[in-house]
């Protein structure tokens, strides 16, 4: 008895278009990278980026991919005919969303926050001085009580050991320093100064002319600011809050930070409360 013939498979002359989607998934990534590395704007340029990674992963070019692999996926994630790729292996599952970068820490300048905290471990157990690290450099933050007399720019005699201490590590570095005056929320209105803007500047201007004239370092490697009770570190609500926003921070500029200001961030809200206490700084 004659076998039978098996009919011939159906030739699929529709395969090209599992190319051509891919080719045109991948032509619009493309442009849209294009597109957002252009914007100077970035959180437009990340507006742009969550739109299209939704649009890739919900919208309309997913859906004819998957109709041309094997129609759609339940809630179950399974489907009809093509559930396996190419190769024949299970299509992989969605991978939840990448964390954002944590933004790395200054890690040039650690050494020198190490040695610092030796040479200064006596000041920073009293709470004269704090030191840390911030993407934008070393922030070594002076306490006024141990720098400054109250309401006033003159730095005290008693502080010059301890800024010898960080001169003497300012001389090895070759980066940019900035000099940053903070006061708490207690106005201010004495002969010398009219407000806590200009007492701000002026302790900078002062610490600047220490570092340069009695320690040797070029004043073109400073910059100084004053920024009065705007950038607090703790609440002006009480005396010892008032105590930590009333500093001086002695900025490391980190090399690597390609931005174009280097200030510091507020922490915290500006308090709109002004505090009654007597003191003033």
């Amino acid at each position: 008895m004659a076998r039978s013939k098996k009919p011939a498979a159906h030739e699929n002359h529709e395969r090209w278009l599992v190319s051509y989607a891919d080719f045109i998934t991948l032509l619009f990534a493309f442009f849209v990278v294009m597109f957002a590395s252009s914007q100077g704007d970035k959180s437009k340029a990340k507006q742009v980026s969550d739109s299209v990674k939704e649009a890739l992963e919900n919208g309309g070019v997913p859906s004819a991919v998957r109709e041309l692999w094997g129609g759609t996926v339940d809630d179950k994630g399974k489907g009809n005919a093509l559930m396996k790729g190419p190769g024949g292996t299970k299509r992989a599952e969605k991978e939840p969303d990448a964390k954002p970068e944590i933004p790395p820490v200054s890690a040039e300048l650690l050494p020198s926050m190490q040695y610092l905290s030796g040479e200064l471990k006596d000041e920073i157990k009293t709470g004269k001085i704090q030191m840390r690290l911030e993407t934008r450099g070393l922030v070594i933050s002076l306490r006024e009580a141990a720098f400054f007399s109250s309401g006033d720019d003159a730095i005290t005699a008693a502080s010059l050991p301890s800024i010898e201490k960080m001169a003497a590590v300012l001389q090895g570095l070759p980066n940019p320093v900035r000099l940053e005056g903070h006061t708490d929320s207690v106005p201010i209105h004495n002969s010398r100064f009219r407000n806590n803007w200009e007492l701000s500047a002026a302790r900078s201007i002062a610490m600047l002319e220490v570092l340069s004239s009695r320690f040797g370092i070029p004043a073109g490697r400073f910059a100084v600011a004053g920024y009065a009770d705007t950038i607090p570190v703790d609440s002006n609500d009480t005396d010892e809050g008032r105590g930590h926003n009333r500093r001086v921070d002695i900025v490391v500029v980190n090399r690597n930070m390609l931005v174009l200001d280097s200030g510091p961030k507020n922490p915290m809200p500006v308090e709109t409360k002004k505090a009654v206490e007597p003191k003033r700084g």
